[in-house]
């Protein structure tokens, strides 16, 4: 499906991707899931990936009520630039390396919601118009 351009758009991508993901992570047997990736990259697991999605869901639900409040919220991260992701996604991988995979299953599912009630409380020009906001 190309980027979408409506709302209903929006979640119809939105929804099928992350059950996707989903589907993919559960069909996978138990031990399965739990093994870490090949060398090489930040998220070693499936757990990792799950806790840095949740948490970019997170920082984007700051910017949005930040942003909403009127206010100019700081992006990616309160000390951070987007030239410094790099560093942010490492301290994202540290802040939740004790986490266990059911606690990522079910973070990410809580914010994924979340995210969708926001767009689903808003018209296609609040949510596709450039510059519509000054954040």
């Amino acid at each position: 499906m190309p980027r979408p351009k409506t709302k209903e758009e929006l979640l119809e991508l939105s929804e099928s991707n992350f059950e996707k993901l989903n589907e993919i992570i559960e069909k996978m047997e138990h031990a399965e899931q739990r093994k870490d990736f090949p060398p090489g990259s930040l998220n070693r697991n499936i757990r990792d990936v799950l806790c840095h999605l949740h948490h970019w869901h997170l920082m984007m639900m700051e910017w949005y009520n930040i942003g909403m409040s009127g206010s100019k919220p700081e992006m990616p991260a309160k000390g951070y630039t987007w030239k410094t992701v790099p560093e942010l996604n490492k301290w994202i991988w540290d802040y939740y390396g004790n986490t266990s995979l059911e606690k990522a299953k079910k973070s990410i599912k809580e914010s994924y919601s979340q995210l969708r009630k926001i767009i689903i409380k808003h018209t296609n020009d609040e949510l596709f118009e450039k510059k519509r906001y000054k954040w």
